[in-house]
């Protein structure tokens, strides 16, 4: 393979950048174009050590650097691997960058650093992809989850399922092998006792996968109203920052405004939308409408109303939709109102917080509710294996399809050939998440996602 060559921090200024090469060329390119302060060869340089030094380019000094020696197999990669820790700053990246390429490295492509890692044997296909959900953490909860299965635990539970079924195919094999021994009924009794304890731990795989969901994703919740009832006011305190502008002009928000917040770990994603009413403004139609499908698709929608002001025919539109959601009723200005009037809520069967968005009021009552409605408190994640990848869910899904076929299989008393067919199914489909039968496809669709230089 070619040696290949990234930033691999972020661009913009920063105190360093790190640029990283990899392959069996590496120390040759990076000695053509570092002059450490101790000449020192290649061959007495240990693995895991740091070296002090300058980039040139010919006779001219281009930065004072430290680079790290990854000598193979002991890298990320498995391959001789470097990072040469530059001054951060993108013209300067780019300038050590160039002068890599300029004599012999290739410029890597999205994942591929972690790719040769998983074609190297290094990561399989599950650990690979936690990389990429480690670096997209929204929340702590998610992190530890990612991390958990860059540690392997979701691959040895697959491959012990995968050992399981694999030791069932050998004593189907044998049977048909050796039909003079008539062993196929005792056969067939272990396999379905062998199916049902399989199933059991696929099932509980798959259950993880909402707890899972709502870790990487996030809940999807919109703010609705009508106009300066106090959705962008109550985006702002949710947010601790002026996100959104706030003014006493009705219909301010035209377009919707996304922002994460978390809530005991579990990221929620905030939706502000154009305050829903009757109106002959173009733009504002379109943001009344978009406001109206975004509260369709969310997973819980949070009404906000102006308790300052008496309920009118716009308000109670906005209940009709929230009746059939999970919803929860925000009274908003309560500091500016004595008694607070509940007549028109009376037989909402939706939970109902008094709020100021203006001191604060209220708000925790909004994040027990939260917490409540989506047993926030229950998601643990301390050591527990949960799902977060839809790839896996889907094929767990289908190895479960598979494996019911075949209980059916050996119910109905059907050739055990048949029920092998099966068997190779359900190994291909828990294959594909730990790479051993996955295509060159999905590796390329996988590793796309990941971004440069990592």
């Amino acid at each position: 393979m070619s040696t290949i060559v990234a930033i691999s921090t972020a661009p913009g200024v920063g105190g360093i950048g790190i640029i990283r090469m990899s392959g069996e060329d590496a120390f040759n390119i990076l000695e053509k174009i570092f002059k450490p302060k101790s000449s020192q060869s290649i061959e007495d340089i240990k693995g895991y050590s740091i070296k002090y030094g300058y980039i040139v380019d010919n006779c001219e000094t281009v930065d004072e650097v430290l680079v790290s020696y990854f000598k193979s197999p002991k890298s990320y990669t498995t391959e001789n691997m470097c990072e040469i820790n530059s001054h951060g700053g993108i013209v300067m990246m780019n300038r050590i960058l160039e002068l890599c390429i300029k004599n012999g490295a290739t410029l890597a492509e999205p994942g591929e650093f972690t790719k040769r890692a998983f074609l190297n044997g290094r990561i399989d296909l599950s650990q690979a992809e936690a990389v990429i959900d480690i670096i997209n953490s929204k929340t702590d909860k998610e992190l530890k989850i990612s991390v958990n299965q860059l540690e392997g635990n979701l691959s040895r539970t697959i491959k012990e399922i995968r050992k399981n079924i694999i030791s069932m195919m050998a004593d189907i094999e044998a049977t048909i092998d050796y039909p003079e021994y008539d062993i196929e009924e005792t056969t067939n009794s272990q396999i379905l006792d062998n199916l049902n304890d399989v199933k059991g731990k696929l099932k509980r795989l798959e259950l993880t996968f909402e707890n899972g969901k709502i870790l990487k994703e996030g809940i999807n919740t919109a703010i609705i109203g009508r106009p300066n009832a106090g959705k962008s006011s109550l985006l702002n305190l949710l947010l601790n920052e002026e996100r959104a502008i706030v003014t006493d002009i009705e219909g301010t928000t035209r377009d919707t405004i996304e922002e994460f917040i978390s809530v005991k770990g579990i990221p929620l994603k905030i939706i502000d939308t154009a305050g829903i009413r009757n109106t002959d403004d173009e733009v504002e139609k379109i943001g009344v409408k978009k406001a109206k499908e975004i509260a369709e698709k969310s997973d819980v929608v949070i009404g906000i109303f102006d308790i300052s002001k008496k309920i009118n025919s716009e308000d109670l539109n906005i209940l009709d939709i929230l009746k059939n959601k999970n919803s929860i009723i925000l009274l908003n200005k309560i500091d500016l109102v004595e008694n607070v009037d509940l007549k028109e809520f009376e037989n909402i069967k939706l939970p109902i917080i008094k709020i100021s968005t203006k001191t604060g009021e209220g708000i925790e009552k909004l994040y027990e509710e939260l917490e409540k409605m989506f047993k926030i408190n229950e998601i643990s994640n301390d050591g527990e294996l949960i799902v977060i990848n839809n790839r896996h869910k889907y094929l767990i899904k289908n190895a479960i399809n598979n494996l019911e076929k075949c209980v059916e299989t050996i119910n109905k008393g059907m050739p055990i050939d048949i029920i092998s067919s099966y068997l190779k199914e359900i190994l291909e489909e828990l294959g594909k998440i730990t790479g051993e039968s996955v295509t060159d496809d999905v590796i390329k669709e996988i590793f796309s996602k990941f971004c440069l230089g990592k």
